[in-house]
């Protein structure tokens, strides 16, 4: 994992392999427009105060995310220069957003793979900026390598040995930050938290289906269980057809490797609500019966993110001690056609006792989230979460970086919109229309498990609605756009597994604890 620290040394006087500082794009200038940001001062004062202008003879423009690297002068120890781009200068006594740093800092270390440190001369006024750049820096430096390199791949990185394109960037030290004040301190702290566990989320996502399975995911979780004090229950098979659940056993049933149902429970002494997340956790979606065409398969792997989400986020509110209870439901299983797979027409007899009647077996998710909610609603939790890639139909409503927000009560998916929004987690609200749900009529069972087509990711939703508890608070996010990246990387965000949604659920339990929520 990438190292942070905080130093209290200069820019000029740092020692490292390059040297981070922001530019931006903003009229009023001497050099046509491009700015240097602040925290960049003298490194700007090493190139006799033109730094700008070299800048602007090498085509930089400032634009948010453009990297231009360039020799640095003799007054500075570190030999590089990156120059990252911010966008346009904030208005007059404005700061720059924390997502722009974030993007910016994510730029920056990708372009640093390879390099042993770096020093982050960004806009650093307030603690707040510091855990932004620290976030995005440490998102942007991952790289998934376990497969490759051979024998070689885990043999400690020599300080005598060149640098190894292949792996991150291995420190990330911000200057202007302020090691001995509590706020920052606190804010390095989350950081390193919540990214190493998004990182963690990111790894399991990028994990080829041979390698994570419903079995494999459960061990996963339950070794960081104990390892962060976090109270761990796995129920396999046996314990699956004991307690009826058969929205994952139907799903499961094609498949050599058995479904599973984690639960994780985090809890705090002097918490006073629980919040429950639920996460989709299909480690291989072939669509079972219902085949997925050609050139559909390719990234199935990627149908655990709700999964790796709920996953992250629990361990993430451990690891910051917050005062609230958080448990995770993992709803795991591989849709796989066999003999002895669930087919159309079928009908499954759910955790909660309503029939449905499977009219397409690649709407396998919710089925599996349906018997979780079920059970997390048992626990009568303050409120519930779920997560999960669910539909394709939210992809076309809202493109590959966005996430649709569902709920039963409008004030709560306002909340979670709004703690997306302010985490840097693009998300959009969307209704759950009544009118939909007549499409979902069977004539066998009590539900189908699909209606209309137009209007399928918000259908889902409706299917989901009716597996949670009497009076209490739900929201579903469909992360099916922006939790896996196929093409190129870009800020903080790689190519592959995303970890998408995890700071969402990591500051709603935040508020939570905080008592924001009400």
């Amino acid at each position: 994992m990438t190292a942070l620290t905080l130093s209290t040394s200069g820019a000029a006087t740092l020692r490292a392999d390059a040297l981070v500082v922001g530019v931006a794009k903003g009229a009023g200038s001497t050099s046509g427009g491009l700015v240097v940001a602040p925290g960049a001062e003298a490194v700007d004062k090493a190139f006799d105060g033109k730094l700008a202008a070299v800048l602007e003879t090498l085509g930089a423009s400032g634009a948010e995310g453009e990297v231009t690297k360039l020799p640095a002068p003799s007054g500075l120890k570190a030999p590089v220069v990156v120059a990252v781009g911010l966008g346009p200068v904030p208005a007059k006594d404005d700061a720059y957003e924390a997502e722009a740093l974030r993007r910016a800092a994510g730029s920056a270390a990708r372009a640093l793979k390879g390099s042993k440190k770096a020093g982050f001369a960004l806009p650093t006024e307030s603690a707040e900026d510091a855990g932004a750049i620290a976030e995005g820096a440490l998102l942007g430096a991952y790289a998934f390598t376990a497969y490759q390199g051979g024998e070689d791949r885990l043999a400690p990185r020599s300080k005598s040995a060149g640098n190894d394109a292949k792996l991150p960037l291995a420190e990330v030290t911000l200057l202007g930050a302020k090691p001995r004040d509590k706020a920052f301190k606190a804010a390095a702290e989350r950081a390193v938290a919540v990214t190493e566990e998004i990182n963690r989320a990111r790894d399991l996502i990028n994990t080829p289906p041979n390698d994570l399975y419903p079995e494999s995911f459960a061990a996963v979780a339950a070794a960081a269980g104990k390892e962060h004090g976090i109270k761990v229950q796995v129920l396999d098979e046996k314990a699956l057809v004991k307690g009826g659940y058969g929205g994952l056993l139907g799903v499961g049933q094609g498949s050599t490797h058995g479904p599973r149902l984690v639960k994780l429970a985090y809890t705090h002494p002097k918490a006073e609500k629980t919040l429950a997340l639920v996460g989709k956790g299909i480690t291989y979606d072939s669509g079972g019966i219902s085949l997925k065409p050609a050139g559909h398969n390719e990234t199935m792997k990627c149908d655990m993110s709700g999964a790796a989400a709920v996953f992250a986020a629990v361990v993430a509110a451990s690891r910051l001690g917050l005062r609230v209870n958080v448990t995770g439901w993992l709803a795991l299983a591989e849709n796989m056609p066999s003999g002895n797979a669930t087919r159309p027409g079928d009908v499954l007899r759910m955790y909660s006792g309503k029939t449905v009647e499977v009219l397409n077996t690649d709407a396998e998710g919710r089925l599996v989230l349906a018997d979780a909610l079920t059970r997390a609603s048992e626990e009568k939790p303050d409120a519930i979460v779920d997560v999960a890639t669910l539909t394709g139909a939210m992809v076309l409503a809202l493109g590959n970086r966005t996430f649709g927000v569902m709920a039963n009560d409008d004030a709560f998916r306002t909340s979670i919109h709004e703690i997306a929004e302010e985490v840097g987690e693009a998300s959009w609200p969307m209704p759950l229309p009544a009118d939909l749900r007549k499409g979902m009529d069977s004539p066998t069972a009590d539900i189908a498990n699909m209606g209309e087509r137009m209007g399928g990711g918000l259908v889902a939703g409706l299917f989901l609605q009716e597996f949670v508890g009497e009076g209490i608070a739900w929201a579903h996010l469909d992360i099916a756009g922006p939790a896996f990246h196929e093409g190129a990387p870009y800020g903080y965000t790689p190519k592959g597994g995303t970890g998408s949604s995890v700071r969402t659920l990591v500051r709603l339990a935040e508020r939570t604890a905080a008592g924001d929520l009400g």
